[in-house]
């Protein structure tokens, strides 16, 4: 009997772990728009924070060649800091890219907040990196640098 009411709370437990996976599953479409579009702009967008970090590392003297598990742990915090903000602030949606104005915004906001982000997980034993304000300035401007004027174009292009 004893099992059996184990077995009946394990079973509800497991319902309702379903129903929230399902809920954020549902919840995290809703924050973007699965297309091969929206794809193509998350490749480039990604690719651009890689240009952002290879040429910091470069200007530092670090070759990636010869160092690549350095560079993409200073690549990795400001990578996860843009896809969890990105999904969180809804970046790749359709009302991201509905005019330049609203790309520009988009972008800007999405990225300061992932420098943000990928500068305080540089500063934790999982990265290598402290967080100093000059660095994180320089990589807020250089992220936006790179990334408003592409999310731009693409919300001109779409027009």
């Amino acid at each position: 009997m004893r099992a059996l009411r184990t077995a009946e709370r394990e079973s509800q437990v497991l319902a309702v772990l379903v129903a929230s996976m399902s809920n954020a599953v549902g919840s995290l479409r809703s924050q973007v728009a699965l297309s091969p579009g929206s794809a193509r702009i998350a490749l480039v967008d990604i690719a651009l924070i890689a240009v952002f970090v290879l040429v910091g590392e470069l200007n530092h003297g670090i070759s990636p060649v010869e160092s690549p598990l350095r560079v993409l742990g200073t690549f990795a915090p400001f990578l996860i800091g843009w896809v969890v903000v990105s999904v969180l602030v809804g970046a790749y949606r359709l009302r991201a890219f509905r005019s330049a104005k609203a790309a520009a915004s988009a972008a800007g906001a999405t990225w300061i907040s992932a420098a943000l982000l990928g500068q305080l997980l540089r500063s934790t034993a999982l990265f290598h990196g402290d967080l100093t304000l000059a660095f994180t300035i320089v990589s807020i401007l250089v992220g936006l640098a790179l990334l408003v004027p592409w999310r731009v174009l693409v919300a001109v292009r779409r027009g």
